[in-house]
């Protein structure tokens, strides 16, 4: 197993990243390395890597052009004001605020589907705060993470419907004949399992106060904004941003949606005319690094495929499987070396459920059991991979100022903090269902 492509490569894209060098060069190495170890050349590779990249285009579309809107937000008085009533909810209190940006950071998956683009005009302009209360930005990593994934782990609205849909299609096809309402039944043990990972991660290990140099806002500047108002423009971004989400909704399509808000708001006067070029490159510099990354990394995925490394890799597996405990255990963990090369979760289950429904099925669990099994083994990697949109997201946000590392500061915290509870959890949960 240890000189399986899929085990090197992601040893070697871990390695690199721990070492700081460039998330998308580490990706890049590393699908390379795979595509060598599979014995399908560097040529191939480097076809397969560019080929595979439409896999995420619509991903990186949409984060594009969420980011102009993102940037269109930014430029009114919008986020000042909820800054304003976040700064006057949490006071002097470290630790509310934490929570409050996980709670608030829940609705970017069911209630307002925006996914991370809310990040980089929310959090920037919160960071003196932080500087001043003396937060802990790894805890604040945690905190957006556990937003970004729980809800859709543990819910099927939003995002969440699109990750139930997929895993109840492949189980249905598979031989386990669920419905919808099963899966909700049981995936809240991932989403517990993520709670009880925030709660330790702001009580215990990043509770501790921590110095930032103030070098994004000055202290000052957040006194001169105490007690911002609505204006004209204001009412059309957020007019603009509301229509953005309704489109998105009724079509499907994030990317339709966010093009519907930028033409509504550019109409009603919310982006002057001659300000749609600086708005554009403002979104571009939010969001396209997280876009070529996602596209990479579906690339990745595609030699990882091509190469017939993760059948063999799941296949062992089974070999090895003893019983529930220790067939329960090895699931989740191959699931969880899938799940960072890929850095996505939804494509994640179709490639492990084919294997993991049988597999299951073999060793005694039950439809339950398979279903929080396939569920949290595609989820598993997705909090802690450099490559996922999960951690990418909080360091766009939070490493503002350039004093927050994408590796150390979101991607480690994360890795440890959630891949450790969901395994826990789904491992006991599995075993008692």
């Amino acid at each position: 197993m240890l000189t399986n492509p899929v085990v090197v490569s992601i040893l070697v894209m871990g390695v690199l990243c721990l070492a700081r060098l460039n998330v998308l060069l580490a990706i890049l190495i590393s699908a390379l390395t795979a595509g060598i170890l599979g014995g399908i050349g560097v040529e191939k590779s480097i076809n397969l890597l560019i080929s595979g990249m439409a896999g995420n285009l619509e991903t990186a579309l949409s984060y594009v052009l969420l980011g102009a809107l993102a940037s269109a937000i930014a430029r009114t008085n919008l986020t000042l004001i909820l800054i304003h009533y976040i700064a006057n909810f949490v006071q002097n209190r470290r630790l509310m605020f934490c929570l409050f940006i996980a709670f608030f950071a829940c609705f970017s998956q069911n209630l307002i589907p925006v996914h991370i683009a809310f990040i980089p005009i929310l959090i920037p302009p919160l960071l003196p705060l932080m500087n001043r209360l003396k937060i802990d930005r790894r805890a604040v990593a945690c905190a957006l993470t556990f937003g970004l994934k729980a809800p859709y782990v543990s819910f099927s609205v939003g995002f969440g419907l699109i990750f139930h849909t997929i895993l109840r299609d492949q189980l249905n096809q598979n031989g386990v004949n669920i419905d919808l309402s099963d899966v909700s039944s049981v995936m809240w043990i991932g989403g517990l399992s993520m709670l009880i990972g925030l709660l330790l991660a702001i009580f215990v290990f990043y509770r501790k106060p921590r110095e930032y140099q103030n070098t994004y806002l000055s202290e000052e500047s957040l006194e001169i904004l105490e007690r911002p108002k609505m204006q004209r423009r204001d009412f059309a971004v957020l007019l603009g941003a509301i229509v953005a989400f309704v489109v998105q909704l009724w079509a499907g399509s994030l990317p339709l949606g966010a093009l519907c808000g930028i033409i509504l708001m550019v109409l009603l006067g919310g982006i002057q005319w001659g300000e749609i070029d600086e708005v554009m490159e403002e979104g571009f510099k939010m969001m396209a690094f997280i876009a070529f990354v996602m596209l990479v990394a579906a690339g990745f995925g595609a030699i990882l495929k091509e190469t017939g490394a993760i059948q063999s890799l799941v296949n062992y597996v089974a070999t090895l499987a003893g019983g529930k405990f220790g067939g329960a255990l090895m699931m989740l963990l191959v699931g969880l070396l899938i799940t960072m090369g890929i850095g996505t979760s939804f494509g994640t289950i179709p490639i492990i459920a084919a294997i993991y429904c049988p597999l299951g099925l073999e060793l005694g669990f039950s439809s339950s059991a398979i279903i929080l099994l396939v569920g949290i083994a595609g989820a598993l990697g997705d909090a802690g991979s450099p490559a996922s949109d999960s951690t990418l997201g909080p360091t766009a946000g939070l490493n503002a100022d350039k004093q927050h590392n994408h590796i150390w500061d979101t991607c480690v915290p994360t890795f440890l903090t959630y891949n450790t509870s969901l395994i826990i959890g789904g491992t006991i949960g599995a075993i008692l269902l």
